[in-house]
This record gives C-alpha cells, structure tokens and sequence, in this order.
C-alpha cells in the first residue's frame, strides 16, 4: 500500500489514492456490486484514463471519486486527505478542488458563456472584479474570449465543451475530472478537446482523469490507464506498456487483439514496432537472412501518446524448424512478440481501425 500522503512514482506525489473501494447497491432486496476491492494510485500531474465496455463500473468510481456516491468500504484520498471521512466544510473545499466536466456539458441555458463561467466563482464569494478578470482568463484559455456575450444555444458542441472547461477551472482545481467528456462529439472535435486538454495539464499542472469506453481518447492523451472490467480493475499501468504487452482478456478485447494460444490455421505471432523499428524491413530481412516466409495477416500503425507504434500478426511456417527460427529472428531484433489466436478477432483486417 502506498504511504497516503508522499507514495510515489518517481519524485510525483500521489494525488489520488483508491484502497479497497466497493460499492453495492441495494435493487429489488438485491445485492448488485458496482465495484469491488478497487485499488488505484493517480499521481500528481497524470493524465489518467479509466476505461471499460458499457456497465464496468467506471462511471460509479468517478462518482465515488466527487463524493456524488459514497462507497460502501474503503478509503479514497485526495492530496492525501480521506475524503470519506470529512466534515461538510472540509467536502466543500475537496469539490472546489476537484473539477468536473460531463458528455452532455450542463452549461446553464439562459446564461451567458461569460455568466456560465462566473457562476463556480459567485457561489463561493469571490469577489466580483476577481471573477470576472479569471473568466477573462479562462476564455483566453480555451479560445473563446470572442464568445463571452454568447449564449450556449448560439455555441458549437465543441465550445460549448470548451465552455464546460473553462467553468471547470474557475476555482484553479488540482484535479479535474471528465466523464466521456467527449462522446457526444464528432472525431474532429474531439481532436481538439483533447488537445486543448493536454495543453491545460502542461500548462497548469492539473490531474486530469478521463473516464471513457473510446481507445482513440486513452491513445492520444493518457499517460496512464486502469481498465476496469465487472467492478474490477483488470489492469493498470503506462498506456504504452499496456499496449505492448497487455496480459489480461479485458485489456485485449478494449486493445481489439487476439487472446494467446495457437489455432488450426498455424501458428501466429503479433509484433509490436515502435518508433525506433517502425521503418525497418525486419519481415523482408527475415526472408533474406533465413529464408522464411510468412504469411501477413493485418497490420496496422497508430500515434499513441506521441510516438509511432505499429503492431503485425504473422502466420509462422508449419515446419517447427522454421517456425523456431523465425521467432528466434524476430525476437533478436528487441520486438515485442507473443503468440496469439487470431480467430479471437473475428477481422484482423481491422485492428485498430475504430473504437469501443
């Protein structure tokens, strides 16, 4: 367990801190668990997604994680405080510090996109000078000074998202949470939102937690994943090391790629390239230097968290002399490489094209 309030990845402090979180719900003198024993460390200045298939449980843990449900055991920390055992006071203050932006973006209609901003800021006191030089800001921020005199109707789904954020930042949060905050967005916006995103974590600082079910958000912008399965978290760790070496079923699925294991079509291997062996003709130089051959069957290269990976499945030759050699080759040329059933994916001719 780590120290609750100094654990570490490096020299970054933990600023979220899940232990042993579950959540039942009583239906119908039913017990139903929406989560079960989550253990998650989120750390200060992360981009962190959480992502799983419709009904996982990720939209109750971000609602566990504001206090907008309470969690039947365990603890949650943030900035090293256990926010499940403050007083209303002290809850007040977390949710000043924990910023939140939705799919469908809650902006209030009959406001400005100026007054939209302002309105964190009037609830808590702040002066009304204050204020308005931080919407000014915030606007600046997010591209939309011009929109100021605005009304959400007269606003794009992206600026109103835009919107959305600015808000959210009003009260200078350390964390702020989305939730599929851009599903409600067509692919180009949400290219933007997204970068925007990026640039306000690097800019400001601020933990970002994305909770999402699209692997197009977590490739893009997270530096960290858990992937929560039935209530569970199945896996969790550096978005690229998760891609290049996935271990559990649900993680595979999300990832779209086969399960391991071998099939009456032949043995097959998946290899992963990264930007440093993208361009080299490692299959080629396979054929030239043992003379084998194998059969391609998908292949595809994808930018995740700026850097170029691309991944291949290969039928490997019958003969098991051959088939050794060949993943020897392989294997000499620092790849990832892992066998796998390809009749798990029934179109391997789309890996990694769309998202869940």
């Amino acid at each position: 367990m780590q120290d609750e309030q100094t654990g570490n990845r490096g020299d970054l402090p933990v600023m979220i801190d899940i232990q042993g979180v579950r959540k039942v719900f009583h239906a119908q003198g039913e017990e139903v668990v929406a989560l079960d024993r989550i253990d998650l460390t989120i750390h200060q200045g992360d981009i962190y997604g959480i992502i799983g298939m419709s009904g996982a449980g990720k939209s109750t843990l971000i609602r566990c994680i504001n206090r907008l449900e309470v969690p039947s055991e365990g603890r949650l920390f943030i900035g090293g405080k256990n926010i499940l055992v403050v007083d209303r006071n002290e809850l007040r203050t977390m949710r000043r510090s924990v910023g939140m932006i939705f799919q469908q973006f809650n902006l209030l209609m009959q406001r400005t996109v100026e007054k939209n901003v302002l309105f964190p800021m009037e609830i808590s006191g702040v002066p009304h000078h204050k204020a308005k030089v931080r919407a000014k800001e915030l606007l600046e921020l997010v591209g939309l000074e011009d929109k100021r005199k605005a009304y959400p109707a007269q606003l794009s789904g992206g600026q109103k998202q835009r919107v959305a954020i600015a808000r959210a930042l009003a009260m200078n949060p350390d964390v702020l949470l989305c939730d599929e905050a851009t599903s409600a967005l067509d692919p180009m916006t949400t290219q933007s939102i997204l970068g925007l995103l990026q640039d306000i974590n690097k800019r400001l600082g601020i933990t970002i937690v994305i909770i999402t079910h699209e692997m197009q958000v977590i490739r893009q912008v997270c530096t960290h994943v858990a992937i929560i399965d039935g209530g569970r978290i199945a896996e969790q760790g550096d978005v690229t090391e998760i891609f290049t070496n996935p271990r559990t079923a649900a993680s595979r699925r999300l990832f779209r790629l086969p399960s391991n294991g071998a099939t009456s079509a032949g043995r097959c291997v998946r290899i992963v390239f990264d930007g440093t062996t993208l361009d080299e003709p490692i299959i080629a130089n396979m054929a030239l230097h043992c003379n084998i051959s194998v059969s391609i069957l998908s292949a595809e290269i994808r930018r995740l968290k700026g850097q170029s990976f691309g991944q291949m499945v290969v039928r490997l030759p019958e003969d098991e002399a051959s088939a050794h050699t060949a993943l020897a080759y392989l294997r000499q040329q620092h790849l990832t490489v892992e066998e796998v059933d390809p009749s798990d994916n029934g179109d391997m001719g789309r890996d990694w094209q769309g998202d869940l």
